[in-house]
């Protein structure tokens, strides 16, 4: 890497980073983003409950509720002119016994004093009319009808699209090490070079307080918090239809349950700090955990159509609320830590407000020619009987089917890897087009998608990845796979 001047310099590309990058990208400012793993949404925000909240939690007053509401109240026109994924099912908190109602009642106050609109406090009978595996224990629930489902890898990347395509630069495979002040502003000392910068933008997940640590005598500390997730195949993705919290009460903290974007079911999550904040593995224990707790609120739950668990760390700051803005004793330098729950719905409202404080610090105007939408990967699943035959006679590679689970087509994987920032990893390629994402885990169709992917990236098979170097399926020197080699 050559040496690189920028305005502002975005340090992560989850979804806050590429939200802060597509707002970032309306003014007249040349700006980077810096991400140490080969595309965006490889961290936290590949691996949460993919919930739009409705804004009731977070407590009058804070940050969390601020942004929650706002970006809850962005994300449908959002989703239309970037073309992701985006659903308003509504929510329903569960309350299973006499005792916590009055608790549930306390909920549905703070949602109002926050300015969520709809509440209700339904009865049980109510409940189950409307979904009826809800536990027989149900005795109320307070129902939001502007909670929803999202697909966060979607959201991720189309943001992160956006503002490659309004100038952002993006740089994968850029750790950053170092970070130095000087006269005109910050030096990043990345694993490639130096980015030279007059602002920071710190929206490195659960690495953010040790990039804020290095500029600031104001310590902050994050904890990694690990949930895991169980998800199962689209047999099981109208089990329930809203997404099914439960009320705290005398069993403890339950689990959700909800229908995701694309058709299946989602179980979870955990809640467990840990240490080491590249800490994801999973356990029979937590799996065995997450069934119970999800029992306790909804009934026959099919657990045997379970495909895969996961686990994500959520950044959690010890003062409890998101750390958002300039830094007082670093100027130029601002913070977007401690972004946990419900960070994925405030993502774009948090993008706007830091691009706000940015762009008036820098006293940068707008572009006349910022570019508000993005045309997402063509679905054929989506399309009449004609106009999928019209693509397949246009391009014969939309009519060969290579991941049979998902129904994904040659078409949107070469056009996965070819578009703005495509996939360059087999993970890459999951996340945009699913292939691999179904009952069998690519199981089938992986082979496949490797060869598409070196076809179209000019690669060897051997040099193809799951996700960062080193993750190779294939092994040059001894013929086998990792795996075999193992």
């Amino acid at each position: 890497m050559k040496e690189m001047y920028y305005d502002a310099a975005i340090i992560g590309g989850g979804v806050i980073g590429c939200a802060i990058a597509r707002e970032l990208a309306r003014y007249e400012l040349k700006v980077c983003l810096a991400e140490r793993e080969e595309d965006v949404c490889s961290g936290t925000s590949k691996a949460n409950s993919a919930i739009v909240h409705a804004g009731y939690d977070a407590s009058f007053g804070s940050l969390k509720a601020k942004f929650n509401l706002e970006g809850s109240l962005m994300m449908e026109e959002l989703s239309k002119k970037l073309d992701f994924p985006f659903q308003r099912n509504g929510s329903l908190v569960l309350c299973l016994s006499e005792e916590d109602v009055p608790a549930l009642h306390a909920l549905y106050e703070k949602g109002v004093k926050n300015g969520v609109s709809g509440l209700a406090i339904l009865s049980g009978d109510q409940v189950r009319r409307m979904e009826p595996n809800a536990s027989e224990r149900t005795v109320a629930a307070l129902y939001a009808p502007t909670g929803g489902i999202v697909c966060p890898f979607g959201l991720t990347i189309a943001l992160a699209e956006n503002a490659c395509d309004n100038g952002v630069e993006f740089f994968f495979h850029t750790e950053v090490k170092e970070i130095e002040k000087t006269s005109g502003g910050y030096d990043l000392i990345t694993s490639k070079g130096v980015l030279h910068t007059a602002y920071v933008i710190n929206a490195a997940g659960v690495y953010a307080d040790r990039f804020h640590n290095l500029v600031s005598d104001k310590k902050l500390t994050i904890i990694p918090r690990k949930g895991d997730y169980l998800l199962l195949d689209k047999e099981a993705g109208n089990h329930v239809s809203h997404t099914m919290f439960q009320l705290p009460g005398k069993m403890g903290k339950g689990v959700l349950v909800t229908p995701t974007v694309h058709g299946n079911l989602l179980a979870g999550p955990t809640a467990s700090d840990v240490e080491e904040k590249e800490d994801v593995k999973t356990t029979a224990k937590e799996g065995k955990d997450i069934m119970e707790k999800a029992s306790w609120g909804v009934k026959d739950i099919p657990f045997r159509q379970v495909i895969t668990s996961f686990s994500g760390l959520r950044a959690h700051e010890v003062g409890g609320d998101f750390i958002i803005g300039e830094v007082f004793d670093a100027p130029g330098f601002f913070d977007a830590a401690g972004i946990e729950s419900p960070g994925l719905t405030s993502a774009p409202a948090i993008g706007k407000y830091l691009a706000e404080l940015v762009a008036r610090k820098a006293g940068a105007g707008k572009k006349e020619d910022f570019k508000e939408t993005r045309k997402g990967i063509t679905d054929p699943r989506k399309l009449t009987f004609e106009e999928r035959a019209r693509l397949i006679k246009n391009d014969p590679r939309y009519g060969t089917i290579i991941c049979r689970c998902e129904e994904v087509s040659e078409g949107e994987i070469v056009d996965c890897v070819n578009r703005t920032l495509g996939a360059v990893s087999l993970d890459g390629i999951k996340r945009r087009v699913r292939a691999g994402m179904g009952r069998c885990q690519a199981g089938f169709c992986m082979p496949k998608t490797m060869e598409i992917l070196a076809r179209e990236t000019g690669r060897t098979m051997e040099e193809i990845c799951k996700n960062r170097p080193g993750s190779n399926l294939l092994d040059k020197e001894e013929g086998g796979t990792a795996h075999d080699r193992a």
